[in-house]
């Protein structure tokens, strides 16, 4: 008789044990999902967001949901050899090295701009500076297509927040052998921190296992909202009605993205929003400031004159970008900076 074998990614329960989620049902949660239970999580020093592959037991009368027996693989790897990998806290986290090439073909735009004003390399953590109408989902949408092309090795995910269903399914139809994990916006707060929550360990999981990963997210504006909803501030307010935790789950996210020394990579592109008009919108992106090493600016100037990719050159940029461009392509995109220098954001972008 066949075993019967089974996969999903790990979400525990606060109780402590588990079920497997599929990642391609965006970890919808069904009634027949494998059951893990707490002893075996523990035994096994099995991490939410873990990918297990397991083989089946009997569903208990009465119930459709069957408890895994025995653990086949996590991650693709036998469990022994999963239980011998580090924490991504305790891995050596170094500076991007290995560029993201972005460009599809020479008469491609919005490639040529990220390449050459804000080079992305395997464990960068980028904020998309975005005002409303500024062509962000463009460059969401090329980044994913670009490193799926480019850099076949890399697993590319997209997680969409407090998105409206018809962008969803815009993503999903676009592009291909990407996979796009989502909360809409008619649903609450809750669930949008529930997908949040499974993508994050799943990336941070993969990553630990030695893999390249990229996490295009939109947005931590709408994440952010969304914890603060959820969290009901529980003390101390900043302005803008956030409270002072609010930002805990974003933080944690973001950061997350590293190179690590000898192994994988995380990246994070997340887009972020500006000029609004919302108090709240505007506490969110000063408390990320500064905290990623690539800013790629959109301006609300350039796509009002129908200027794109609508990049605000001046504003954007990587740091170290030494360590990703080789001499020549580095040489290249400073004399391109110092030409366009004290220029206005569209007067630079006509300019290149």
């Amino acid at each position: 008789m066949t075993a019967d074998i089974r996969q999903g990614v790990l979400e525990v329960r606060p109780e402590g044990y588990g079920f497997l989620r599929d990642p391609n049902q965006n970890f919808r949660a069904n009634p027949d999902d494998p059951f893990v239970a707490k002893g075996m999580i523990k035994s096994n020093h099995l991490r939410p967001g873990v990918l297990v592959e397991a083989e089946m037991g009997t569903a208990p009368p009465g119930k459709r949901s069957a408890p895994i027996r025995r653990i086949v693989s996590c991650n693709g790897l036998p469990i022994d050899a999963y239980k011998q990998l580090p924490d991504i806290k305790s891995l050596t986290s170094i500076d991007p090295e290995e560029q993201m090439v972005m460009t599809l073909s020479e008469k491609d735009r919005t490639g040529w701009a990220i390449d050459h004003f804000t080079p992305m390399g395997k464990g960068q953590r980028g904020l998309i500076v975005s005002p409303p109408k500024a062509g962000k989902t463009t460059i969401l949408k090329h980044i994913a297509r670009a490193t799926r092309a480019n850099h076949p090795d890399v697993s590319v995910i997209v997680l969409l927040i407090d998105e409206r269903p018809e962008e969803i399914t815009d993503f999903q139809r676009d592009l291909d052998g990407v996979l796009v994990l989502h909360s809409s916006a008619d649903q609450d707060p809750d669930n949008h921190l529930r997908i949040t929550n499974l993508t994050m360990n799943m990336a941070i999981r993969r990553t630990e296992a030695g893999e390249d990963v990229l996490v295009l997210i939109d947005s931590l504006t709408r994440m952010g909202r969304s914890y603060n909803v959820e969290t009901n501030s529980r003390g101390r307010t900043l302005s803008g009605g956030l409270g002072a935790n609010a930002l805990e789950l974003p933080r944690r996210f973001f950061g997350a993205a590293r190179n690590v020394e000898h192994g994988g990579s995380l990246t994070i592109m997340a887009s972020i929003l500006v000029d609004t008009g919302s108090r709240m919108d505007e506490v969110i992106f000063q408390e990320f400031k500064g905290t990623g090493n690539l800013d790629l600016v959109l301006s609300r100037e350039c796509a009002e004159r129908r200027l794109f990719p609508a990049f605000n050159i001046r504003e954007s940029g990587t740091r170290k970008d030494h360590k990703i461009l080789d001499e020549e392509k580095l040489e290249e995109a400073n004399l391109l900076r110092r030409r366009v220098a004290g220029m206005k954001p569209w007067e630079a972008l006509e300019e290149v």
